[in-house]
């Protein structure tokens, strides 16, 4: 016949083991607890608790503006849009987009050192780089698609 296993339960009392892992945290997460008190301290010196303390106190004022201009015409189309743009980047390839930002850049902070603007001559001459290209036949595609897009049933063949 088989022998019962004793069971003796360990009686704590919760309140002391919550007094007791409270009083372990700042020895066991010291460094975190510093990048926090960073953290507030810099957001201090900024005023980004102090616009935050300022929009919990207009919260209810924040609301209401935001119902009523949800609830008319304008604020539902904007709505709208904002979800068929979230929809829109959530189907994008992230990498061609961080490519374009860095080239983007690259491009703005070459131009910056130009003293004088380029020539028409030398406008054309980049006109004819491979790249330019096909830049321009991109944003050609991308017109085309807001032109077809925006109005239905004028659509012609290219």
């Amino acid at each position: 016949m088989a022998n019962p296993i004793a069971f003796v339960p360990k009686l704590t009392d919760p309140q002391f083991e919550l007094q007791r892992q409270v009083s372990d945290a700042p020895r066991r997460h010291a460094d975190a607890l510093l990048a926090a008190y960073d953290l507030i301290d810099e957001a201090h010196r900024q005023g980004v608790l102090d616009a935050l303390q300022g929009a919990m106190g207009a919260r209810d004022t924040i609301a209401g503006a935001v119902a009523n201009y949800t609830a008319q015409p304008e604020g539902v189309n904007a709505v709208r849009n904002l979800l068929a743009l979230g929809k829109l980047f959530s189907t994008m390839n992230p990498e061609p987009l961080s490519r374009l930002s860095k080239a983007a850049y690259a491009a703005l902070e070459e131009r910056q050192v130009e003293s004088k603007p380029p020539t028409l001559w030398q406008l054309f001459k980049r006109l004819g780089h491979p790249d330019t290209r096909r830049g321009l036949s991109l944003m050609i595609g991308i017109l085309t698609a807001f032109g077809r897009a925006s109005w239905p049933g004028q659509s012609s063949s290219l």
